[in-house]
């Protein structure tokens, strides 16, 4: 175990040297090697056009006038920008398996917050002087069409444990299993843990309690598996209940929808990753694997060898009472 944890150290060391230096650091976040930063997000909505995620973007330019409006508070951000995904391949994929729609859509902590992103005036028309529409002419942007729009208190969360000791906050979800005990070959984990949260976000909580990533995430991914390759998820097709994604660019949506596709979209704006390193993050992932598997190895093992050890004791002192009540009963029919 210490000597894998040693590999995966190194493989870490290796692949965050290269990000570090391919990657501006005006861009980079906290954790070197996530290769898809909030800012070069951020660019990327701007691009396109004139939507609400885009004006919610820019209101950081703007904080002397957003800071007046009340319902800017309630304002959490857009999903794209709430999470980031190391893989740049498992990125473009979840952004794809989500969807534009989604992709931009502006989070709010309530329903309350949320309805006050528009406002309307009599026969259902929108008020052009509240709400985001209030920003259009200090932005230079006009909201054109509709726009999805969350809140996290209106999100079912979810209700079971967590990872032990990690700061991520990981959900402990039941992984699938074959009947000889083992997960099906390929199976890398859930979509909602690979999604790793910046200190703020990680930090917030709704009313409620809950973090971004048992609402927010849990509810958009749920338990969506991740797969090595396409092959291997269509064998653990038996054991897929709420969809799939594979590596290699196989998608598996529920209630049986299959979504077919042998390239990914090129890289635009960003370094190449280098075949070196894309080989390194391979290794890396298995090792990682690998290192989880032994880890659960040794605590079934551990709980077994305390199970023996109980039944040992147990029957240790059920022997020494029966020696004990025999030497009583002898010791009173000796002669004295």
């Amino acid at each position: 175990m210490k000597s894998m944890s040693k590999s995966i150290l190194e493989l870490q060391v290796k692949v965050g040297k290269w990000y570090a230096s391919n990657v501006h650091h005006g861009e980079t976040s906290k954790n070197q090697g996530q290769m898809i930063t909030v800012k070069h997000t951020i660019e990327k909505i701007l691009q396109k056009g004139n939507t609400a995620a885009g004006i919610v973007c820019q209101l950081k330019n703007f904080q002397q006038q957003s800071s007046k409006l009340p319902w800017t508070k309630d304002l959490v951000g857009v999903v794209a920008t709430l999470g980031i995904v190391k893989d740049d391949n498992l990125n473009r994929l979840l952004s794809e398996y989500l969807g534009p729609e989604t992709m931009l859509a502006v989070v709010c902590k309530t329903l309350q917050g949320m309805k006050a992103l528009e406002m309307y005036v009599k026969e259902g028309r929108i008020n052009e002087n509240a709400s985001l529409h209030s920003l259009e002419p200090s932005i230079g942007k006009l909201l054109d069409g509709r726009f999805l729009a969350i809140s996290l208190e209106n999100l079912r969360a979810y209700c079971g444990k967590f990872w032990a000791n990690d700061p991520q906050k990981r959900l402990d979800l039941l992984k699938p299993k074959l009947p000889n005990g083992k997960y099906p070959p390929g199976f890398l984990g859930f979509a909602v843990n690979m999604i790793d949260l910046d200190h703020d976000h990680l930090s917030y909580l709704t009313i409620k309690g809950h973090g971004l990533r048992e609402t927010l995430f849990y509810s958009l991914f749920s338990r969506l598996q991740i797969y090595k390759s396409k092959v291997e998820m269509d064998l653990a097709m038996p054991y897929i209940d709420e969809g799939a994604i594979s590596m290699d660019g196989g998608m598996i949506k529920a209630n049986g929808l299959f979504y077919l596709r042998s390239k990914f979209p090129t890289t635009f704006g960003r370094p190449t990753t280098p075949m070196e390193i894309l080989e390194i993050q391979d290794q890396l992932k298995l090792l990682q694997w690998k290192k989880e598997r032994l880890h659960e190895d040794i605590l079934r093992e551990e709980t077994l060898l305390k199970k023996v050890k109980g039944m040992y004791l147990t029957k240790q002192e059920e022997y020494e009472k029966i020696l004990n009540d025999t030497y009583q009963d002898i010791s009173k029919v000796l002669p004295k």
